[in-house]
This record gives structure tokens, sequence and C-alpha cells, in this order.
């Protein structure tokens, strides 16, 4: 019977028993509550007997639990001391490694990328951490964070990009009601006829310029209008019909944003989310993971076939190429 107890399911045990919450637990293994709930199920079944009591509000260990959960926790200890210890005798990366990313940029491909990473790395922890949309790089540079999840280009010497993971066509975000709205595409030249927003000098400049250039190919300027602190506040410009703003996700937008719509740019460059790093500080755990990228795919190729492409906030599942 204990052959068949596998790692995770203690591990989804062990961490239930710490959140007493199937949501938070869910979070922090970037699984979803269904697979919690089927896994601490399956393990009740292996045991034989029940380890938590669940109600609509509550969950509580139950005496059982509490007992499996002492025997269990320095067992548990031991096995991850003696596999970061192995690994880093033969050199393996090990321990704690913080990935930022941003609410414009979060989503189920970063999530495969870390669940296969910490299957193929168990020494090393994945933590999650939010970065300013509109400062991305403050959170690098000052050490909060070791690999940001970001658009590129980045244009900054002492960072590093690793391999684009998801691609996307760029969009335009107009109001319902606005007169580009019912067209099939838009050109950069249409820009010009409109406001847009100016976001904080902190923005990347290169990552600006490639999503809102100053001029129009023609040469004609492109009014950044509007200042802007937050996504908030794009938003709510985007659908009072003040500005139009160009997009690599609908995801960018916020859910249930009925009052925008977004058009295809059939002559806009496309944007792609990756990895990215401060050169300094690069280690074997973020080249581990740079590694890792390398062999994912996202099967998207939006850039290639920009001006006939639609945008996916669900690009798909990343599997080793």
């Amino acid at each position: 019977m204990f052959s068949s107890v596998e790692l995770r399911e203690i591990r989804v045990f062990l961490t239930l028993a710490e959140e007493l919450h199937y949501g938070r637990t869910a979070e922090r293994l970037l699984i979803t509550p269904a697979r919690v709930s089927q896994t601490i199920q399956a393990l009740e079944v292996k045991l034989g007997g029940q380890l938590f009591t669940r109600t609509s509000r509550k969950v509580r260990v139950t005496t059982l639990g509490e007992r499996f959960r002492k025997r269990i926790e320095p067992a548990y200890a031991t096995v991850q001391l003696a596999v970061q210890e192995t690994q880093r005798e033969v050199g393996a990366p090990a321990g704690r490694i913080r990935v930022g990313f941003s609410s414009t940029t979060e989503g189920p491909i970063l999530g495969d990328l870390i669940r296969q990473f910490e299957a193929r790395y168990p020494g090393c922890e994945v933590t999650l951490h939010e970065t300013d949309v509109f400062d991305p790089y403050r959170a690098l540079r000052q050490g909060e964070v070791d690999v940001l999840y970001n658009y590129l280009p980045i244009g900054e010497p002492d960072l590093v990009a690793g391999p684009a993971l998801e691609r996307y066509a760029m969009r335009l975000a107009v109001a319902r009601g606005h007169r580009l709205a019912s067209l099939s595409s838009v050109s950069i030249e249409d820009l010009a006829e409109e406001d847009t927003a100016r976001v904080p000098s902190t923005f990347p400049a290169a990552l600006y310029e490639t999503a809102l250039p100053p001029f129009t190919p023609s040469g004609r300027p492109i009014r950044r209008t509007y200042p802007v602190r937050t996504i908030k506040e794009v938003v709510t410009l985007i659908a009072q019909g003040r500005i139009v703003w160009p997009v690599a996700r609908r995801a960018y937008l916020g859910p249930g944003r009925e009052d925008i719509v977004t058009v295809p740019m059939r002559d806009a460059p496309g944007l792609a989310i990756g990895l990215i790093w401060c050169g300094a500080r690069e280690d074997a755990r973020i080249r581990a993971l740079a590694e890792l990228a390398g062999e994912l795919t996202t099967a998207m190729d939006s850039l290639a076939t920009a001006p006939h492409a639609t945008t996916a906030d669900t690009p798909g599942s990343l599997q080793p190429a």
C-alpha cells in the first residue's frame, strides 16, 4: 500500500493542512482546486480514512489527519533535504527562484512552465510575485525577483532575454461605439487620427515604441495625450472613447469588458512574452529555467501571420519540443 502513495499527494496534503483552504492551496501549488480535492480523496482511499472534514465554509484536519501529519512531515522534510543535497553534489539547481509577472502577462503558459520546471527539478521551489506593469524592471534590478515573465523586446544592456514562450498579433482596443470598432482591421496610419495614452517614464522605451510608435509609417505623429498611471486608467479611457490603445492580449483589458472591442492591426509588429533576468545575477536556477523554456513551444505563431491572425488568451499548453 505504501508504494502507491505518491510524493505529490503528500505535498498537497501538507499544504492543505497548513492553508485549510482549497483555493489558497491550489494557488500555492499552481493547480486547480478540483485537482486538490481529487488528490486528497485519492490519498484518503489509499490510507483508508478521512484526513479532512469539509463544509461549504471550513476545512479542518481530522484526528487521523493530524496524526498522519505529525508522522509524515519530518519524513517529507528529510526527503526534500536529501534531494537538494544530492542535486548540489551533482551541480543540479536547487533552492527558491522568484518569478515576477504582471497582470498583462500572467496566464496558463507561465503556469505550465513552472509546473514542468518543479517536476524536473524537485529541489527548486518557484514563488510568484506580481510586478508593476509600467515599471516591470525595477523588481529585477532591486533583487526582488530573480526572473521576470514579460513582453519582449527589452533594449536594456544589463538585462538578458530568454526564448519567447508566447507570440501575439497586435489588436487595437476601442470603445464599442467607436468609428473603428466595426472594421475588419485597422492600420497604424489610423492612429494618427486618434488620441492615445502617455505611460510613465519607467515603462520600457523599446517596448513602448514597438507597441505604440511615436510616428506612423508615413511620418504623421501619434498623439500620446492622456497621462496614465495604471492599467485600469487605460481601460477606463478606452471604454469612454477618449483613447484607442494597442494590445497583445484581450486579458490585458480584464474580464467582462463588453464596452470594449479589439480590432486586428494589419501592419503592426507582433509582441512576444518571455523570460528576462539580470545578466550579472544569472545562476544555475535561472539557466535551468531558461533552458526548459527553450525546449517548450506554444502552438502559436501569430507573429508570422500577423495580418490575418487573431489573438488568443490561451494559446495552448506547453509540451516538450
